[in-house]
């Protein structure tokens, strides 16, 4: 994209998307958010500008604790690191500690990308023989037998050693004060984190988020002490405090106690993995994933598809332009189902999945005029709660980072004294012995968490992300079809309704005959979901939210960068 038209379409007034006011004071009482309400949240912001440093999250609070971090001299992973751990806090059902953590990191030195990949594995004890004499269908999610080791502090160790100035020490320290002190609690996630998870349904979480039997609410001050001990823990000690230390021997006993496998020896022989990004173009841009085993190339996938199609010249959101992305989705999906998995323990065959050659064959599968239903969805059934946050600093360091415990609070365990609760990443291994992401002892996970990345001809362009599970994939298309296609800015690519795919089968639960079906946002007329259902689709007749957008976009010569923050989330873009 030219840089004068960017700039001609970044300072247009944004795009009108049909949303009502979320927030509603009454006389002498606290603002509320209905939850219903969150349904039609998309709405409208300005995309932030900025020269010398940026930071996109999901919370205010923590996209301002990285931004004090980039004004200290930090780097944009010193920022990430401290936002990251903020969001552990302020988001605790999305991400933490307890969980794993991806990322893509433009070096200005080297001007190049790095990618890593800090998820963790089984535990050595825990396969298939034992999964059958309990005679499980597939794995639990509240029980450590969902568990994998987290991989996040090691991910933050490799990241501030190798791109950071200050430490970890330093990243952590405002972290450790709101968690001492105690913050408010911001309004989305008061209404789908702290008041739907309460300690009745979830007694392992109780003694943490309500530990007076109050839960959180909308500004109330929330406080986690046990959380900022291993916070200091791992300030003084690095990321052998998690891994070998007090933290480690907690999170082992609680395995014990439950019934689990997981040992000391599974964390202290854990390792996080530099890994090289992969791409495919899309309109003379590059769009850059992480390689299996998580979903990244999924988008790339998809976006070989559609680049067969002259998407800027439909109607955006129209009935023309979903049906071709949301078949694109299913014939990616299928491939997704069948191949992706652990590459230390499958041949993942991602050169000839992302090629262009490929992409054409499957492309000439789409028809524009009916639904494929010969194409078997072959979707697993995926949680969803993660956070995705970008920053940049003023040395041009860009970086891309998504972080996660995969459900709702994970496994909903939080181990004694921690603060924190456990993934349960390991409920999506297969539990057919035939299948490339079957259970094997210390084996990673088919994963969902992707960050992604835009670069046009060697130049760093995009720091971007969607979060949302099994939507990730999709909402990385629908952004960049947005922005590239439709000429959006950052922030009006993240505002626009969503359209989600929902597949109904499974790969290893079997699988149905049915075409799948189409959830939708508020703001997609009724009309393009009848067309929709005329092609041949399933139509969802119930408005949601689909994934959690943040971006960068960036200008050279001057540096400057644009910034995006999904209004489905209570977070904001902030720079200087």
């Amino acid at each position: 994209m030219d840089r004068r038209n960017f700039l001609k379409v970044a300072s247009a007034a944004p795009a009108v998307v049909a949303g009502t006011s979320s927030l509603a004071l009454a006389k002498g009482t606290r603002p509320a958010l209905d939850v219903q309400q969150l349904y039609r949240r998309n709405g409208n912001r300005s995309t932030v500008a900025c020269s010398n440093g940026i930071v996109c999250a999901s919370q205010p609070l923590a996209s301002m604790v990285g931004v004090d971090i980039l004004k200290a001299g930090g780097t944009c992973v010193d920022a990430a690191i401290a936002t990251n751990a903020m969001l552990g806090l302020t988001e605790p059902g999305s991400d933490g500690i307890g969980g794993d953590l991806f990322a893509i990191y433009w070096s200005a030195q080297e001007q190049r990308l790095y990618g890593l990949n800090a998820s963790g594995r089984a535990p050595y004890e825990w396969n298939l023989d034992k999964a059958n004499e309990k005679s499980l269908d597939q794995i639990p999610r509240q029980s450590p037998l969902s568990w994998t080791v987290p991989g996040c502090v090691s991910g933050w160790s490799m990241l501030s050693e190798r791109f950071g100035k200050m430490g970890l020490a330093k990243c952590l320290e405002a972290a450790i004060g709101y968690a001492e002190e105690g913050f408010p609690v911001s309004p989305v996630i008061a209404a789908t984190q702290f008041g739907y998870w309460t300690g009745e349904r979830f007694p392992h979480l109780a003694g943490v988020y309500h530990p007076d039997g109050v839960i959180p609410k909308f500004g109330d001050i929330f406080r986690n002490p046990l959380l900022g001990k291993s916070y200091r823990q791992i300030a003084q000690d690095g990321a052998d405090a998690f891994y070998k230390g007090e933290i480690a021997e907690q999170i082992v006993a609680k395995s014990n106690e439950l019934g689990g496998y997981m040992s000391l020896k599974d964390l202290a022989d854990h390792s996080a993995n530099w890994v090289e990004p992969v791409s495919t173009s899309y309109r003379g841009f590059d769009v850059w994933e992480l390689p299996p085993n998580g979903q990244g190339i999924t988008a790339l996938q998809m976006l070989n598809m559609l680049e067969h199609f002259d998407i800027a010249s439909l109607e955006h959101n129209s009935a023309e332009h979903l049906h071709l992305f949301i078949e694109a989705k299913r014939l990616a999906f299928e491939d997704r189902a069948r191949y992706y998995a652990d590459p230390a323990f499958s041949e993942v065959p991602v050169d000839w999945l992302i090629s262009k050659e490929y992409g054409t064959q499957r492309a000439s599968l789409i028809d524009q005029t009916a639904v494929n239903q010969s194409v078997m969805p072959g979707d697993p059934d995926l949680d969803s709660d993660t956070i995705y946050m970008t920053a940049a600093d003023n040395e041009g360091n860009m970086i891309s980072l998504i972080q996660s415990i995969y459900s709702d609070f994970g496994s909903t365990i939080c181990p004694d004294g921690v603060g924190f609760a456990m993934q349960n990443r390991g409920q999506a291994f297969s539990l057919d012995p035939n299948h490339p992401n079957r259970l094997e002892p210390h084996k990673r996970p088919f994963h969902t968490i992707i960050p992604a990345f835009l670069t046009e001809e060697g130049r760093p362009l995009l720091s971007f992300g969607v979060m949302g599970g099994d939507f990730q994939p999709q909402g990385h298309v629908q952004v960049l079809m947005n922005l590239v296609d439709f000429q959006m800015s950052p922030q009006q690519a993240g505002d626009q309704p969503r359209i989600r795919h929902i597949g109904r089968s499974s790969p290893w639960l079997g699988r149905s005959n049915h075409s799948g079906e189409l959830a939708f946002e508020h703001g997609v007329p009724d009309l393009v979901k009848l067309q929709l259902a005329e092609l041949g689709h399933r139509v969802s007749s119930t408005t949601g939210l689909h994934g959690g957008y943040q971006a960068i976009w960036r200008t050279d010569d001057p540096l400057v960068y644009f910034g995006g923050s999904d209004p489905r989330k209570d977070g904001a873009a902030m720079g200087y």
